[in-house]
């Protein structure tokens, strides 16, 4: 029995986790689970899968959960050791009883737990971005030291992953990325400053948390998976392309020295890839749609247009510039994002915030992850900073626009 901790468990990898395990009853079980504020949802999942211990993202929300158990009729010895926070994090992904982390958690927030998981050996099925983002070359070198396993549970990388396994890595040309283009792929740019929030949410192809979907718009999500894609296959983001494949069938494809072009191709259902982290080298019959090989289908393959989605090329850049740039690029985005959502600024500005704090903020060797940490929280306070700045001129200038004296068209004002 392969006992199985999930770091976001309310979460759609979380979620789609445990469902594998749902499906695998004999193969798995549940150790522990954290999550966010979807305590209703944690409690149900807590009735289901009974695990040791859970984890909270603030003690206040402890009565709620409590109550909640209760009404769902839970009874009180079935409840598991409740606890909250960073450390208790670390403490159930470094446990004796976890043999693999599910790290879904977004943002920074399970970046230590994971670290750490990785120094103890553990095998990670990773999920979480900002984990290779923003600390890469501590935690690839953490799971080289203590033969951790790392799985990639992203479908580009989980494809990556499969395709590699083909050949060996000096044989390598390139690692190519499929990306849906999102849902403005054939949107002009002049169009952009009116986009909402609403309309940016809507990703043509993956049902996704909003800060990812808006990634995924911006064609920042792509541009984050080069950064990975560099650290788990040791790669020069040379070596990394992106090419827009709007039916997302074909995940990832691999080119070698003999011109062969390997491919990983599957439905779009995040099932596959949870369950080649938990079980690899093995595969086991998973419940997703097979592909009809009978029926009529076409795939098409574009380049990005790096003019209408810059922070593509700006993620490429902060990968080759090295030390804590990726860092900052992850916090300026995740603050730009969500001032988009929150209305302060408009869908271009996501861009040029990221892009100025970048230029403000020189990168600087980062030697723990303490020092990963400290360097988010300075890039978050200076793109904070920016982006009330960019609010401010715009809400001024709104005012002014309103105050401005109203003609009619092709009259003149008169003047007392």
């Amino acid at each position: 029995m392969t006992f199985v901790t999930v770091l976001g468990s309310t979460g759609s990898i979380g979620t789609n986790t445990l469902d594998v395990i749902r499906q695998n009853p004999l193969q798995f079980n549940v150790f522990a689970l954290a999550a966010g504020r979807n305590v209703e949802l944690l409690a149900h999942q807590i009735k289901e899968f009974l695990p040791e211990v859970v984890v909270v993202r603030d003690p206040e929300l402890y009565p709620i959960l409590v109550e909640t158990l209760a009404s769902i009729g839970v009874p009180q010895k079935s409840w598991p050791e409740l606890t909250a926070g960073p450390a208790a994090l670390v403490q159930i992904a470094t446990a004796s009883k976890t043999d693999v982390l599910v790290s879904a958690i977004v943002g920074v927030t399970g970046l230590e737990a994971t670290y750490e998981a990785a120094r103890k050996g553990k095998r990670i099925g990773l999920a979480n971005k900002e984990t290779l983002v923003s600390a890469g070359r501590l935690v690839m070198q953490a799971v080289r030291d203590h033969k951790a396993e790392l799985l990639p549970i992203d479908s580009e990388h989980n494809g990556a992953h499969q395709c590699l396994r083909a050949g060996r890595r000096q044989e390598v040309v390139k690692l190519i990325l499929t990306a849906s283009g999102g849902p403005f792929r054939t949107t002009p740019k002049h169009l952009f400053a009116g986009i909402t929030p609403a309309e940016a949410l809507r990703h043509p192809t993956w049902k996704m948390g909003n800060r990812i979907t808006i990634d995924s718009a911006t064609l920042m999500n792509k541009g984050f998976e080069v950064i990975e894609a560099c650290w788990l296959f040791d790669l020069e983001p040379g070596e990394v392309e992106v090419v827009v494949h709007p039916q997302s069938t074909v995940h990832a494809m691999v080119e070698y020295s003999d011109g062969s072009v390997l491919a990983q191709v599957s439905a779009t259902d995040m099932r596959m890839p949870i369950q080649y982290a938990l079980t690899w080298p093995d595969r086991l019959a998973a419940p997703v749609p097979r592909i009809a090989w009978t029926t009529p289908r076409h795939w098409d393959f574009e380049p990005p247009d790096f003019d209408r989605f810059p922070l593509l090329r700006v993620a490429y850049q902060a990968q080759e510039s090295g030390d804590s740039a990726t860092c900052t690029l992850n916090a300026a985005d995740e603050v730009a994002v969500a001032a988009f959502l929150d209305g302060e600024i408009r869908f271009p500005e996501i861009a040029a915030v990221v892009e100025e704090t970048l230029d403000k903020f020189p990168a600087r060797p980062a030697r723990s992850i303490g020092d990963i940490l400290n360097i988010d929280e300075e890039s978050r306070t200076l793109a904070r900073r920016l982006v009330e700045e960019r609010h401010w001129v715009s809400s001024r200038k709104a005012a002014s626009q309103k105050a401005a004296p109203q003609t009619t068209p092709n009259q003149p004002t008169v003047k007392a």
